[in-house]
């Protein structure tokens, strides 16, 4: 995803010569034709996060739109008063980019799993919170994030992951992405979790049941229809995200339903509320903690009574 993130802050930075791209002395291999064609344009402010923050709102009150690129868990904990006074008490245009979000780097422990990020960014007032599934969506965050005023939170992967959709799906601030349709059960996703959430809804169908598949890469304003029209036409919802149960998208959702006022069957998978102990790579954590398709299809099964 970060490829993408950056060839998409060039392309609008090209167009935009108020556009800055700042780094925590990180993106090495992936800023360095950024950084030589735009070099008026981009700032390395060293591994110093909190100055980072201040640093952009600064140049945003002199009419700079800023772009910073750090690791998930430092720039949405360590920079947290700094991200909540300089930037949404302003309601400032800049752009945050979590690199690593969830269990990305599950192997360096947890000091580098990011799974209370969304939690945290979506409770301060003002600021918008992305968590695109593939490059694809990551490039269309990005081009959302700059459109609209204030600050956002965009929590990424890091490289290497598939393009989930075949074409660039339609998308636009606060809606969601429909990727398979169904009756009997409607299944949320967020963030990375989608390629896991369409294995699941492969290994229902063979089990007979037919899946509502909904990607939501905008978190915070979030799909008020799509949830509602789930709640209405299907037997049952279920979330999936690799962040917390408590306070992340599942939540989201849970707090939507109770704005409208509507009564639904619904389950959230994601990480309980405890630390993450296990050390290896994304995927073997998701197994050890029941976050692969397998584990989340057979919990389905089970809720359904199948």
């Amino acid at each position: 995803m970060r490829n993408s993130v950056v060839t998409s802050i060039k392309k609008i930075a090209l167009k935009d010569k108020n556009v800055m791209l700042l780094s925590a002395d990180m993106g090495f291999s992936v800023f360095e034709d950024f950084e030589k064609e735009l070099p008026k344009q981009f700032l390395n402010v060293g591994i110093s996060e909190a100055n980072m923050v201040g640093v952009s709102a600064g140049m945003a009150l002199s009419g700079k739109r800023c772009f910073l690129y750090t690791f998930a868990p430092f720039v949405s904990m360590r920079c947290f008063e700094q991200i909540r006074i300089d930037l949404c008490y302003q309601n400032l245009d800049v752009v945050l980019i979590g690199l690593g979000g969830g269990l990305t780097y599950a192997k360096e422990g947890s000091t580098h799993q990011s799974v209370e990020d969304i939690a945290i960014m979506r409770a301060i007032p003002n600021m918008k919170v992305f968590c695109p599934a593939d490059p694809i969506e990551a490039e269309i965050c990005i081009v959302e994030a700059y459109k609209k005023k204030g600050p956002t939170y965009i929590r990424i992967g890091k490289s290497g992951e598939p393009r989930l959709h075949d074409k660039k799906p339609k998308f636009s601030f606060g809606k969601s992405i429909h990727i398979f349709k169904g009756n009997d059960i409607s299944i949320f996703s967020t963030g990375n979790m989608l390629k896991t959430a369409m294995d699941t809804a492969k290994i229902l169908k063979d089990k007979g049941i037919s899946v509502n598949l909904i990607s939501m890469p905008s978190v915070k304003p979030i799909d008020y229809k799509a949830i509602s029209f789930a709640a209405s036409k299907t037997k049952c919802i279920f979330t999936i995200e690799e962040h917390s149960i408590v306070g992340g998208f599942g939540s989201a959702v849970l707090e939507a339903l109770s704005k409208l006022s509507i009564m639904a069957r619904i389950k959230c998978f994601g990480v309980n509320d405890c630390f993450v102990k296990y050390v290896g790579d994304q995927d073997f954590v998701r197994r050890k903690i029941g976050l692969d398709s397998d584990s989340i299809s057979n919990k389905i099964l089970k809720k359904l009574g199948i």
